[in-house]
């Protein structure tokens, strides 16, 4: 059956009220109304259904893209031939986003490669679908905005960023030994959120491990102590997933004549960029 034409000036009103999306699924759902005899009521709640869910999925993806998240990294595209292993129960836990209600933490521990940054990330889009704003962060890049901050007194706003998002996401914490000022500013982070807001928190080194990445014994105690005891350990171990994503040639895939262009990119990824 053919897609059932609209009348132009339904489009109009449609528009005028800022649901010109509608029309892009309007007539195919006419035509299922007509060959269901749904009743008008029917057809009106399925049609601003789709709407409210697609107004849901577009402001779930901005927020993942303001985020920071990458969107190859969510939890359907998991690749379950990976050679990890990890506890099932704690994850469906985690997925559940009960830990963000009661505000508790997660440490994501494992070894390089096993897959900690793309089960972090995962875990911020699902609470990115569920209406909660989220910022991911390497651990080194928030410690030198936050250093770089005091030069332009703008560190007290950059904390209050930090502490104040519903869901922070700190990437590969305590790679390396932190300064004086690195520890105070984690120590405060750690302590602001901690009973507040939930942060998920990357590592390769055990939390008994991170005391020695402090430059203060008192700090790291004090701000360890309270993450761990509030955080579920999520730990994932095997072999590393990257030797798979190593390139190679395809003899099947010449190269191209010309060199590639500069893909185009969104212009808020790259606003965020340059911040």
């Amino acid at each position: 059956m053919p897609a059932a034409a609209i009348n132009p000036e339904l489009v109009t009103a449609l528009k005028r009220l800022k649901l010109g999306r509608i029309l892009d699924t309007l007539p195919d759902r006419l035509v299922l109304a007509d060959k269901q005899e749904m009743s008008l009521d029917d057809l009106l709640l399925l049609v601003l259904t789709d709407e409210i869910a697609r107004r849901d999925s577009t402001a779930a993806d901005n927020r993942a893209r303001d985020a920071g998240l990458d969107p190859a990294m969510r939890l359907e595209l998991w690749d379950k031939s990976s050679k990890v292993t990890f506890d099932k129960r704690m994850l469906a836990e985690l997925v559940s986003l009960r830990f963000l209600e009661a505000h508790r933490h997660v440490v994501v521990l494992g070894p390089v490669g096993v897959g900690k940054t793309f089960v972090s990330q995962a875990l911020g889009h699902i609470a990115c679908r569920h209406g909660y704003n989220v910022r991911f962060v390497r651990a080194d890049a928030m410690l030198r905005t936050l250093r770089q901050s005091r030069f332009d007194n703008s560190r007290d706003a950059e904390m209050v960023s930090l502490t104040s998002v519903d869901l922070i996401v700190v990437d590969d914490f305590a790679l390396e030994p932190m300064t004086k000022e690195e520890s105070k500013d984690v120590y405060q982070l750690f302590l602001e959120r901690t009973g507040r807001a939930s942060m998920i928190v990357t590592s390769n080194r055990d939390t008994a491990e991170w005391l020695a990445m402090f430059d203060d014994v008192l700090l790291a105690q004090s701000a360890v102590d309270r993450f761990k005891n509030a955080a579920y350990d999520f730990v994932i171990e095997g072999e590393s997933y990257r030797p798979r994503l190593k390139p190679t040639l395809d003899a099947n895939d010449p190269p191209p004549e010309a060199p590639a262009p500069k893909p185009r990119t969104h212009p808020r990824s790259a606003s965020r960029r340059r911040r």
